[in-house]
C-alpha cells in the first residue's frame, strides 16, 4: 500500500466526492439514462445476466464458486446500490458518476459551479460567473455534449440556470456511447434529475448567497409521496440572484508597417443585474400488476432578468469625429420559460428480454429588449437604439431501446431515436425609431428532423474481459425561411463505437481500458441559418456583422481513448488517461472586409477550414487519508490534473490550437471531518493558466489566468438537519480576455479586463 502514495501524489491526489448513485444499471458499461426512472423496478429485478456477473466484479477476491454468487445475488436483489465509485468500475465504457455529496458539497447556485470541479472539465466567462460554456477537454461550445435525462435541452436552456437542488447526479462519459447522440467529440455531460427512489422525507433547502452586500435567496421543497402503485417527488424551487459587472476595454488600431497607434479608445462599462427564477420538476411513476412501469417527469424553467449599465468612451489618440459617443446608458430586460417532459414506458418480457419506450415534448420562448441612449461629451442626446428579440421553440420525440440477454454476461441492444423541432425568430434593431438597416428588421423560421438507430452488444467475453460494440447511424435536416430565401441542409453520420476494459490477473484493484471511437460536431442553427447581427462600428473587426452558412458541413472525428485505473479501499481510485482525436471538416469563424448594401463592412461567417488534431493526458486520484494510512485523520483527498495538445492545418503557429483550448487545467481539494464534532470543513483550488490561440490567419484570441478559491464548512445539528456555510472565489483576480484582427496592414484590438468578486453563502437543509 505504501507505493500508493508515490503515484497519488503523480496524479495530484483525488477529485469528487463520496456519495450514493441512484444506478444500479443492468447495463453498466451504457449510461444510467437508459433506465431512467426504473431504479426500484432494478432492485428487484435478478432475469439480467450482467447482473450477478456485474456484482463478481465489484469483488476484490476471484470468482467464488456459486454458493458465493448466491450470495451476492441475494443482495442486490434486496435493493442494495453501487456507489459513484463501484458503478464507474463496474461500466466497460468509461463514466463518471457524481451524486448528491459531490452536489451539496460546496453549497453552490449553478449546475455549472458544481462542474468546474470535475476532471477535465473547465468553465468559460470570468471565475464564478459562468457564461462561457462548458466544455470537456479544453475544447469549446459543440464539442461536449451536453444531455437533461439523456436528452438534449432545448437551444437558449442555460445549464448554468439549473439549480443544484434539482438534479440527483452527474454523469460524465469521455467517449461516445451508441444509445446516445454521438455528437460527443470531446465527450458527454449527462444531468440527471431528481428521482424518488428511496426517500422518504420531506425536504426543505434555504439559502442565501451575498456578493458585496447584495442578497441573492433561494428555496426549494422536495416531497415525496406514494398511492398504491403509484409513486411521485415533487421538486420546486424560487431563487434570485443579483449581480455588480464592471469592465475596463481598451480598442487599439494599430499600423502594422510602423506599429504607430492610430486610434486608442478607453471603455469603462459598470452595471448591476438581477436575476428571478422558479423551477418545477415533479416525477411520477405507476407500476403495472404486470410490472411494466410507466414514468413521467416535466420540466418547468423560468427566469426573468433585468440589468442597467453605463458606459463611458474617452479616446487619447484620434479624432473626435471617430468617436460614436462619449456616454452611454442602456436598460435591459429579458425572459425564458422551458418545459419539457420526459416519459418512458418499460415492458418486461421472457427470459429476461426488455422493451423501454420513451417520449417527450418540449417547448420554450424567449424575449429581450434593450434600450441604449447615447450623448457626446457635452452631454447632448445624440442617438437612441432598441433591439428587440423574441424567439419560440417547439419540439416533440420518441424513441426506444429493446434489450436482450443472449447467454451469461451477454447484453444485446438496439433502439431509435426520432426528434422534430421548431424554431421562429424574430428580432429589430432600431436607431431614432428608424431601421438601422435593410435587413435589421428580420424574421427566421427553422425546422429540424433528427432520426438515428442504434446497435450495440455488451460481452463479458471472459471473466476479466469484456467489451462493448455499439454502431449508430444518425441523419438531420434543417429547413429555413429567413428574408425571403428558403435554405436546407442534410447530413448524416456513420459512428461505431468499441470500448473494453480489462481487469489485470492478481490485482483485482487494477484495470485497463481501452477505447475506439467516430464522433462528430452537427452545425449549430445559428451558425447555419441565422437572423444576421449588425454590429454599430462596420469599421471594428473585433465587432463586426454576424451571417450563418447553410452550406456548413459536420465535423468528423476519429478517436482513441487508453485509461489505467487503481482502486483504493472502498470508494478511493487513481487514475490515468490519455485521449487522441483526428478531426476533419473544422469549423472556424472567418472576419474578412465585404461589400455590402450598405457600403463596406467587416462580416464574419462559419465555414469548413480543414483538419486538426488534439490530444492529451488526464490524471485524476480521490481517496481518503485511512485507506492509506490506517491512524491518519479523516481527511478526504481529491484532485485531477489534464495537459491538452491541439494543432489546426492551415493555420501559423505557434498558437495554431483548436478554439478556446487552455494547455492544462488542475483543480485539488481537501475535506476534514473533524472527531468529537459534527463538522465537515473542506476547500479546493480550481486552476487554469493563460491561453493564446490564433484563431484563423489573420485573428488571435486570449484569455487570461482563472484561478478560483472555494472553502466551505458543513456542521451537522442532528440527522434531519444541517447548515452549510460557503466562500468561494475567495481570492477574486480580474479576468482579462482579449482579440485582434489583422487586416490590410491596420490591426484592430480589443483588450477586456473584468472584476470578479468573492460570494459568501448560507444555506440551511432539514427533513421534515
Amino acid at each position: 500500500m505504501s507505493k500508493l502514495f508515490p503515484i497519488a501524489c503523480l496524479a495530484l491526489l483525488g477529485t469528487g466526492g463520496v456519495a450514493h448513485s441512484q444506478d444500479q444499471s443492468v447495463t453498466p458499461a451504457t449510461p444510467a439514462v437508459q433506465e431512467q426512472g426504473q431504479d426500484q423496478n432494478k432492485a428487484e429485478d435478478s432475469s439480467s445476466p450482467r447482473r450477478g456477473n456485474g456484482r463478481m466484479r465489484g469483488n476484490s477476491q476471484p470468482a467464488a464458486p456459486a454458493q458465493a454468487d448466491a450470495q451476492i445475488q441475494q443482495v442486490t436483489i434486496s435493493g442494495s446500490r453501487a456507489d459513484d465509485t463501484e458503478s464507474r468500475r463496474l461500466s466497460t465504457a468509461a463514466k463518471m458518476v457524481f451524486g448528491r455529496e459531490e452536489l451539496d458539497r460546496n453549497g453552490d447556485t449553478s449546475v455549472g459551479e458544481v462542474l468546474k470541479r470535475l476532471p477535465g472539465v473547465t468553465m468559460g466567462g470570468a471565475p464564478g460567473r459562468g457564461g462561457g460554456g462548458i466544455r470537456m477537454r479544453g475544447l469549446g461550445n459543440g464539442y461536449t455534449q451536453m444531455l437533461v435525462n439523456g436528452e438534449r435541452p432545448p437551444p437558449g436552456f442555460s445549464l448554468e440556470s439549473l439549480s443544484p437542488d434539482q438534479v440527483e447526479r452527474i454523469e460524465v462519459m469521455r467517449g461516445p456511447v451508441a444509445e446516445h447522440s454521438t455528437q460527443a467529440i470531446a465527450g458527454t455531460i449527462n444531468i440527471i434529475l431528481r428521482e424518488g427512489y428511496q426517500q422518504k422525507d420531506l425536504q426543505l433547502r434555504v439559502a442565501d448567497n451575498i456578493e458585496q452586500g447584495r442578497h441573492g435567496g433561494m428555496v426549494s421543497l422536495t416531497m415525496p409521496g406514494k398511492t398504491g402503485n403509484l409513486t411521485w417527488l415533487l421538486t420546486g424551487g424560487l431563487m434570485q440572484h443579483r449581480q455588480h459587472n464592471q469592465t475596463d476595454t481598451v480598442n487599439l488600431r494599430t499600423r502594422d508597417l510602423d506599429n504607430v497607434v492610430e486610434r486608442e479608445q478607453l471603455i469603462h462599462d459598470e452595471g448591476n443585474g438581477k436575476s428571478t427564477g422558479i423551477h418545477l420538476s415533479p416525477r411520477l411513476q405507476y407500476k403495472f400488476d404486470n410490472n411494466d412501469t410507466l414514468t413521467f417527469q416535466p420540466f418547468l424553467m423560468s427566469n426573468r432578468n433585468t440589468g442597467d449599465a453605463d458606459t463611458k468612451v474617452t479616446q487619447p489618440v484620434g479624432s473626435d469625429d471617430q468617436l460614436e459617443y462619449a456616454y452611454q446608458h442602456s436598460r435591459s430586460k429579458s425572459s425564458s420559460t422551458f418545459l419539457r417532459g420526459f416519459g418512458n414506458w418499460l415492458h418486461r418480457m421472457e427470459a429476461g428480454a426488455k422493451l423501454d419506450v420513451k417520449f417527450g415534448f418540449g417547448g420554450g420562448q424567449s424575449d429581450s429588449d434593450t434600450w441604449r441612449n447615447t450623448f457626446d461629451k457635452a452631454g447632448v442626446a445624440k442617438r437612441a437604439y432598441v433591439d428587440s428579440d423574441s424567439t419560440r421553440e417547439r419540439s416533440l420525440n420518441t424513441g426506444g431501446k429493446f434489450t436482450k440477454p443472449l447467454k451469461q454476461g451477454h447484453l444485446f441492444a438496439a433502439g431509435w431515436d426520432v426528434e422534430a423541432g421548431h424554431r421562429s425568430q424574430n428580432h429589430v434593431a432600431q436607431g431614432d425609431s428608424a431601421a438601422l438597416f435593410d435587413d435589421s428588421g428580420a424574421t427566421f423560421a427553422a425546422d429540424t428532423r433528427r432520426v438515428a438507430a442504434f446497435v450495440q452488444d455488451e460481452w463479458d467475453i471472459t471473466e476479466r474481459w469484456s467489451a462493448y460494440l455499439g454502431l449508430r447511424w444518425e441523419g438531420i435536416r434543417t429547413t429555413s425561411s429567413s428574408l425571403g430565401t428558403d435554405v436546407k441542409n442534410t447530413s448524416s453520420v456513420w459512428s461505431p463505437v468499441l470500448h473494453t476494459v480489462w481487469r489485470i490477473p492478481g490485482r483485482e484493484k487494477d484495470q485497463l481500458r481501452a477505447s475506439l471511437t467516430q464522433s462528430y460536431k452537427a452545425p449549430a442553427l445559428n451558425d447555419m441559418i441565422a437572423v444576421p447581427f449588425i454590429s454599430t462600428t462596420p469599421d471594428d473587426p473585433t465587432r463586426p456583422d454576424r451571417i450563418g452558412n447553410p452550406n456548413l458541413k459536420p465535423e468528423l472525428a476519429k478517436g482513441i481513448d487508453l485509461a489505467y485505473e487503481h482502486y483504493l479501499g472502498k470508494n478511493g481510485i487513481v487514475s490515468a488517461s490519455a485521449f487522441m482525436r483526428n478531426i476533419d471538416n473544422l469549423m472556424r469563424r472567418q472576419t474578412v472586409l465585404q461589400q455590402t448594401g450598405n457600403g463596406p463592412r467587416w462580416v464574419s461567417t462559419p465555414i469548413n477550414i480543414g483538419s486538426a488534431r488534439t490530444s492529451g493526458i488526464e490524471l485524476e486520484a480521490k481517496f481518503p487519508l485511512t485507506d492509506l494510512f490506517p491512524n491518519a485523520p479523516g481527511i478526504d483527498v481529491r484532485s485531477n490534473y489534464s495537459r491538452f495538445w491541439s494543432q489546426v492545418d492551415g493555420i501559423p503557429g505557434p498558437n495554431n490550437r483548436l478554439d478556446q483550448q487552455p494547455k492544462q487545467t488542475a483543480n485539488a481539494g481537501l475535506d476534514y471531518r473533524m472527531k468529537g464534532l459534527p463538522l465537515t470543513v473542506g476547500g479546493g483550488l480550481n486552476w487554469t493558466p493563460a491561453t493564446i490561440v490564433q484563431t484563423t490567419v489573420s485573428e488571435v484570441a486570449s484569455t487570461g489566468v482563472k484561478r478560483q478559491f472555494d472553502l466551505y464548512g458543513l456542521w451537522k445539528f442532528s440527522p434531519a438537519t444541517q447548515v452549510r456555510i460557503s466562500a468561494n472565489n475567495l481570492d477574486p483576480n480580474l479576468y482579462e480576455t482579449g482579440r485582434s484582427v489583422d487586416a490590410k496592414g491596420i490591426t484592430q484590438s480589443a483588450f477586456n479586463v473584468a472584476r470578479t468578486y468573492t460570494t459568501v453563502g448560507v444555506r440551511l437543509e432539514t427533513k421534515l
